[in-house]
């Protein structure tokens, strides 16, 4: 059978993502290996971790058994809270390279802004010489909001190329996504489902499309996703339900469908708050 081509994006410092991908959040570390190459063997070749998941050598293990070459993926990892500042970033890179098994990985994030601890534009400045090293072809972040993106791009040389936030139909950002846009900096969707912390299969607007299209809701909403331009890669445990979130390539929803998903936005965060939440 002819493998999918994931139709990707072009980043602002001309390298170029999937996307979709697979996210690794809360898999089991001892549970990595086997669902990451299931991932792979359906056709997904854009994996997201992060060193705080504990699960990097797992995805490293599957990376290794799977002979794809290197060139055909795209591995993003993140640097997590405690190792943010100019001391601590270089070294939590390279273990976080060495736990991969790699030499280098495709986009590292700094996980969190943490404006508590106001080290993250010293810890973007760090993240600029580790992609000037070439331990990352890309640098960019997570959970950030407009102002602690303006602040990076005013205090360094270098855009972020992603913005990886939680986005959902009930939370679709529209304002930092306009943001990102004018800026140049793409959007990447974490809790892609709403992480089934509400009805969003329920609702009309994804039922009936889904009803039209003959497809799961799950399916329409990741088709919202990709329609609206935006980077995502839905977590499962079940090879099943990996198929069917990249089985997303042979329909189209319609601009009023597209529109009706877009009014399901209530403002409804189900995750952390990167201004007050801190971990």
């Amino acid at each position: 059978m002819e493998r999918v081509t994931v139709p990707t994006i072009e980043l602002n410092d001309g390298n170029s993502i999937p996307q979709l991908g697979f996210g690794v959040f809360r898999v089991e570390p001892v549970e990595t290996e086997r669902i990451v190459s299931d991932a792979l063997e359906v056709g997904y070749r854009h994996i997201d971790t992060a060193a705080v998941y504990g699960n990097e050598e797992g995805v490293g293990r599957a990376i290794a058994a799977s002979g794809i070459p290197r060139e055909e993926l795209f591995i993003t990892t993140k640097l997590w809270n405690a190792d943010q500042g100019a001391e601590s970033a270089p070294s939590a890179i390279d273990a976080s390279l060495e736990r991969l098994g790699l030499d280098h990985v495709d986009l590292y994030l700094i996980h969190w802004p943490r404006p508590d601890r106001d080290l993250y534009v010293e810890t973007w400045r760090a993240m600029e010489q580790m992609k000037a090293d070439g331990k990352t072809r890309s640098i960019g972040v997570s959970n950030f909001t407009v102002d602690h993106l303006q602040r990076v791009i005013d205090e360094s040389d270098t855009v972020p190329a992603v913005n990886q936030v939680e986005l959902h139909p009930a939370f679709s950002q529209s304002a930092l996504r306009t943001f990102a846009r004018q800026q140049g900096i793409h959007i990447e969707s974490w809790g892609p489902l709403g992480q089934g912390k509400y009805d969003l299969f329920g609702m009309p607007a994804v039922a009936e499309a889904a009803e039209a299209h003959g497809v799961s809701p799950a399916q329409v909403v990741i088709r919202w996703h990709l329609q609206n331009g935006l980077i995502v890669f839905p977590k499962t445990n079940s090879r099943d339900r990996m198929a069917q979130n990249f089985d997303v390539f042979g329909f189209e929803l319609s601009d009023d469908e597209v529109n009706a998903i877009d009014r399901l936005d209530e403002g409804k965060r189900v995750g952390a708050d990167p201004e007050v939440d801190f971990f």
